[in-house]
């Protein structure tokens, strides 16, 4: 049998857990989109026949090469795909420890 004192602090672990959780989610969100933004100029970069074209950077738009602006870009795309990977790994490892408390505060 689970103490109130037992069951408040496995409460309260559940409650960290949680909150870890949407952090994970508000991340993993985050990234797919910029994922799909990167997408989408990629696909764009990939109609065009120009040597140069402009990309924002900070407050200013700059003229960069064209396969720059391509490698840059999928080299930022490779980084939020392995980033995802950890996310997704996280995510699962934390809903396993939720799922230990609950099956811990049902059983006893």
């Amino acid at each position: 049998m689970v103490t109130q004192d037992e069951a408040q602090q496995i409460l309260m672990q559940a409650q960290a857990f949680q909150q870890q959780m949407q952090s994970i989610l508000s991340q993993k969100e985050s990234l797919k989109i910029q994922q799909l933004e990167i997408s989408k100029a990629l696909e764009e970069i990939g109609k065009t026949s120009e040597q140069h074209v402009y990309k924002a950077v900070g407050n200013i738009i700059i003229k960069s090469p064209t396969e720059d602006v391509k490698k840059e870009l999928d080299g930022r795309n490779e980084f939020i795909a392995t980033r995802l990977q950890t996310l997704e790994r996280s995510e699962k490892k934390v809903k396993e420890k939720i799922e230990e408390l609950r099956e811990k505060l049902s059983k006893e």
